[in-house]
């Protein structure tokens, strides 16, 4: 019993291999282990004419190794009742399992499989394609998605965080084995890896497994260069589409992981129009006037920079009324300074929010592996409550001037088409 109370209470673990692979344990008496490997290579890092290929990646990854053919990759973790599955953003590319406590050692090994041994065959490139193909005109056919990537394009024009993560259809049929073996040598380097593991552990049972399955990966380092020179945009354009809503967004860019401002505008973001029903957002627009189903605002981050965005769906004789109740909203924002009051509620309610969502345990190690992956170390709750709890009313109002001023705002409406 005092051996399980001291496992519970333990603290992260990172192990750093001597290739550069990292490991960060997460300790819990729980019969279920959530573990993740996330390389950190997305879409932001495909070359011009290439887009595409950082998914087709995640993909092709499942299909073929040297030890095992598409079946056997797909069985080797449901057969004990485990669950495999894996995912693509800007800026990493993430495999990700849960399995009974016994299995870890099966879930690693097939990641060091997947990402070091995949052969990549040409029939089961030329099938995804096709897939992804299928997936591309099914985003198309959500609006409410669709306008999110074609956004982000608008704001970041140019440069590797503008286009859809699922690629460009003609490029994408375009790629071959040796686009995939480029990005992949420039990418995946072994020091840009990290793997995350929760579940009943010690370090030294961890540390012996993924040195017997990870020790032997020869070390690497790529050569990529992320850039980071973004021109800000003031552009508002409308996109016809034969769709019954109108989709719209607004927005700009904002701080990046590294920015100590990041915490105060989650906070700020949270509180304007974040998880829950009763942000400033949905309280005006959706329950006061009853015009928008959905309405939410977002903070996103990057490595060097970030977004903030509002979305909205509502129908074609709201959508002026809903623009000015949002405009209506970041003026009060940005020209009034908040109460202590307001501002303490907004903290409560943030960290109470994020403690729930500790509670999803395979998130949680997800969000811990990133951690490590942008800071080299692991940012505690306590941390990050702190860091919320010393957001003052004069920081809070710098970054409502700076941030959620609609002059300095871009926006994309999709509009529906006129009848013939």
């Amino acid at each position: 019993m005092a051996n399980s109370n001291r496992i519970q209470q333990m603290e992260y673990e990172i192990i750093r291999l001597s290739n550069g692979i990292r490991v960060v344990l997460y300790p819990q008496t729980t019969p279920i282990t959530h573990t993740c490997l996330i390389v950190n290579a997305g879409s932001r890092d495909e070359e011009e004419g290439k887009f595409g290929v950082a998914h087709f990646i995640e993909h092709l990854l499942f299909k073929q190794t040297e030890r095992r053919s598409t079946n056997q990759i797909l069985n080797r973790l449901e057969a004990v009742g485990g669950d495999l599955n894996a995912y693509t953003t800007k800026e990493y590319t993430c495999i990700h399992a849960s399995i009974l406590n016994p299995y870890l050692s099966r879930a690693l090994d097939l990641f060091e499989d997947l990402i070091f041994h995949s052969t990549f065959p040409e029939v089961e490139m030329e099938k995804e394609k096709g897939v992804i193909q299928d997936e591309i005109a099914s985003y198309l056919d959500s609006p409410e998605d669709a306008i999110i990537d074609d956004f982000e394009d608008l704001m970041f024009a140019g440069s590797g965080l503008g286009h859809n993560i699922l690629g460009i259809e003609d490029q994408l049929v375009r790629l071959n084995r040796e686009d995939i073996s480029q990005f992949i040598q420039r990418n995946y380097s072994t020091h840009e890896i990290v793997i995350g593991i929760t579940g009943d552990y010690t370090r030294i049972s961890v540390e012996r497994m993924v040195e017997r399955l990870f020790g032997n990966i020869a070390p690497s380092a790529g050569v990529r260069q992320r850039r980071g020179l973004y021109t800000e945009s003031t552009q508002h354009l409308e996109s016809a589409k034969p769709i019954n809503q109108v989709h719209y967004m607004l927005g700009r860019q904002a701080y990046s992981i590294r920015d100590e401002r990041k915490t105060g505008l989650l906070l700020l973001n949270n509180m304007l129009g974040g998880l829950g029903m009763s942000s400033i957002l949905n309280l005006s627009i959706r329950e006061k006037h009853g015009i928008a189903y959905t309405i939410e605002s977002n903070y996103s981050m990057f490595s060097d920079t970030g977004i903030f965005s509002i979305y909205l769906g509502t129908d074609e004789e709201k959508i002026k009324k809903a623009k000015s109740l949002v405009f209506k909203e970041l003026y009060r924002l940005r020209d009034r300074r908040l109460s202590a009051g307001q501002l303490q509620k907004s903290k409560d309610k943030f960290k109470g929010q994020i403690a729930l969502a500790e509670e999803n345990r395979m998130s949680m190690i997800i969000a811990v592996a990133k951690n490590v992956l942008d800071y080299d170390r692991v940012v505690p709750l306590e941390e990050v409550f702190y860091k919320i709890d010393q957001v003052t009313l004069l920081e809070a109002q710098e970054i409502c001037a700076d941030i959620f001023d609609p002059d300095k705002m871009c926006s994309l409406s999709f509009i529906p088409e006129e009848e013939s």
